[in-house]
C-alpha cells in the first residue's frame, strides 16, 4: 500500500515514517509540506491513501481534498480533536491525534488495508462476500457518536455500557448518555471480547471499569461499574463469567 505523508511539520513527518517502518506492507511514496506540493505529488505518484495534516500553510487539508477531482483515502493527522466530525463528513477513514499512537496507527492501517486486496503473486483475486463481518474495534479505536445534533468523538476504552433503550442503545461515557440506532447484536461483534462483555439481554460492560463485584439471586453475579451504574448479570452469563475470569 503506497502513501504520501502530507504535512508541514518535517518533525511530525519523521515520527511518522519512523513510525511506519514497523509496517512492511506500506511503502512511503513521498512527503510534502503544504496542499499545493500535495497535490502535485498526488498527480505524479497515485498514492493509496494520504496521511494529512489539518492545519498547513495556505490551503488546510480539508480545502486541499476538495480541490482534487480524485482523493486517495485519507488518515487525518492532527493536534486537535474538534474536527473530527468534518473528518468523517469526508470519509476519512481514520483521525489519529498527535503524537500518534502505535496502537492507534496499527488499527489505521488496519482499516486501510482493508480497503484493498493484495492476493499473493500466481493467486486468483478473492471474491469479496456478499455481507462482509463488521470490522473489528480496539479499546483504542475512537468511534463516532451523533445524538441530535450533539457529536463525539470518543475512545472506546472510555465507554463502560451499552445499554439497550427502547430500539435504540444508550452509551454512557463520562457524564454523557447519547442513543445509537445499533442493536446490542451489531456492537457484540466489532467490539474485543476481551475488553467487553455481554451481561444479559440488555447490557455490554466493560470490564476495566469494574469496580466490584458481588454474589446475587441464584447464583449470578451483581458488577459494580466505577461511578455506577451497576448491572446485574445473568445466570448463564454469570457462570460464563467465572469461566472467563477464573484462572
Amino acid at each position: 500500500m503506497n502513501v504520501l505523508l502530507v504535512d508541514d511539520s518535517r518533525l511530525a513527518r519523521t515520527e511518522l515514517r519512523h513510525l511506519l517502518r514497523a509496517h512492511p506492507q506500506v511503502t512511503i511514496v513521498g512527503e510534502a509540506r503544504h496542499a499545493e506540493e500535495a497535490r502535485a505529488q498526488i498527480r505524479e505518484l497515485q498514492p493509496d491513501v494520504l496521511f494529512l495534516d489539518i492545519h498547513m500553510p495556505g490551503q488546510n487539508g480539508f480545502e486541499l481534498l476538495a480541490s482534487l477531482e480524485a482523493a486517495p483515502h485519507v488518515i487525518f493527522t492532527t493536534a486537535y480533536d474538534e474536527y473530527a466530525l468534518r473528518a468523517f463528513e469526508v470519509n476519512a477513514l481514520d483521525y489519529l491525534l498527535k503524537p500518534v499512537q502505535e496502537t492507534r496507527l496499527a488499527a489505521a492501517l488496519e482499516k486501510a488495508l482493508a480497503q484493498f486486496q493484495f492476493p499473493a503473486a500466481g493467486a486468483q483475486p478473492a471474491v469479496p462476500a456478499e455481507d462482509p463481518a463488521p470490522t473489528p474495534l480496539t479499546e483504542q479505536d475512537q468511534v463516532f457518536v451523533k445524538d441530535g445534533e450533539r457529536c463525539w468523538f470518543v475512545r472506546l476504552a472510555d465507554i463502560k455500557l451499552f445499554e439497550i433503550n427502547g430500539s435504540y442503545t444508550q452509551i454512557y461515557f463520562e457524564q454523557h448518555r447519547p442513543l445509537i440506532p445499533r442493536t446490542l447484536q451489531h456492537l457484540e461483534q466489532r467490539l474485543d471480547p476481551k475488553v467487553f462483555f455481554r451481561a444479559n439481554r440488555q447490557q455490554i460492560i466493560n470490564l476495566k471499569w469494574i469496580a466490584g463485584i458481588e454474589p446475587w439471586f441464584s447464583n449470578t453475579l451483581k458488577i459494580m461499574l466505577r461511578d455506577g451504574p451497576e448491572v446485574e448479570v445473568s445466570r448463564k452469563q454469570s457462570v460464563l463469567f467465572r469461566e472467563l475470569m477464573s484462572l
